[in-house]
């Protein structure tokens, strides 16, 4: 089955969008992006991997362009599952991935799940644990409970997404906030609380590094400096891992694939 970009893919539980870049015989590299954001999460990162890799991005199920049904399973395994239900129609044998923040969680129930599917694992920004969450309550996943105002407006999303970013002088970018706030008209409040509550669930039942220690999958670990949603040294929690890189990345926040996205393609081109 051939998927051109920006395409939906038919998966049983609803349809997830999926856009792929970069010649489609290179390796396979798997992006995912965090809670309540959208693929565009990766936006300034695709061009600097697509020479080099078969960069493919998908909007989870209840994000973005993808289907938001109600009940629709949005536990992180869930994600996981539907992620490699993905990989298989696309014809990908084997694929390194990539998750930012809670995206992270995604990946690492990938690597649990499907550890013949997935070369290596890099997390962005991922808190190892729920202990190291030090953001604000704008950026936490919630215990339960859908928001009391729905949709949420303009200064609200972008106080969502301006607790991602520390560099001076950054601008979220527009097409960013707009992507969101399309993504969040057409969620409903349930499907919202659902997504927002899963990353919670899964860290609180095992921490990532317990989780990973065992797979023996390469491991890249990213944070910036100055994160400020996950406490930057609980990366140091993943050494855990045996063999596992961790890299720190000075003057950024929570967001390196877009605040420095240079030194963050740096870092994947070279573990990868």
């Amino acid at each position: 089955m051939t998927i051109i970009d920006g395409e939906l893919l038919p998966l049983k539980d609803g349809a997830l969008h999926v856009r792929e870049d970069g010649p489609r015989d290179a390796p396979a590299l798997l992006l995912i992006h965090g809670t309540a954001a959208t693929a565009r999460t990766w936006d300034a990162l695709t061009p600097l991997l697509t020479g080099s890799h078969r960069v493919i991005r998908v909007d989870l199920l209840g994000h973005g362009r993808s289907a938001k049904p109600a009940g629709g399973g949005y536990a992180v395994p869930d994600h996981a599952r539907r992620a490699a239900e993905a990989l298989d129609l696309l014809g990908v044998g084997r694929a390194a991935v990539a998750g930012h923040s809670s995206g992270g969680t995604v990946a690492t129930a990938l690597a649990e799940r499907r550890p013949d599917l997935v070369s290596a694992l890099a997390l962005v920004g991922t808190g190892p644990c729920m202990d190291a969450f030090i953001g604000p309550e704008t950026g936490r996943p919630p215990a339960g409970g859908a928001p009391a105002a729905w949709p949420p407006g303009d200064e609200q999303i972008r106080a969502m997404a301006t607790s991602g970013f520390s560099r001076p002088g950054f601008r979220v970018p527009a097409e960013l906030l707009d992507d969101l706030r399309d993504s969040l008209r057409d969620t409903p409040p349930a499907v919202f609380a659902a997504v927002m509550r899963a990353p919670r669930d899964y860290l609180e039942e095992r921490t990532l590094p317990e989780r990973l220690a065992p797979l023996g999958i390469p491991l890249l670990v990213i944070f910036g400096e100055d994160d400020r949603r996950w406490r930057p040294s609980s990366a140091a929690d993943y050494r855990a891992v045996p063999g596992a890189r961790i890299e720190l990345i000075p003057g950024v926040g929570h967001t390196p694939v877009l605040e420095d996205a240079p030194r963050t393609a740096e870092l994947l081109l070279s573990f990868l």
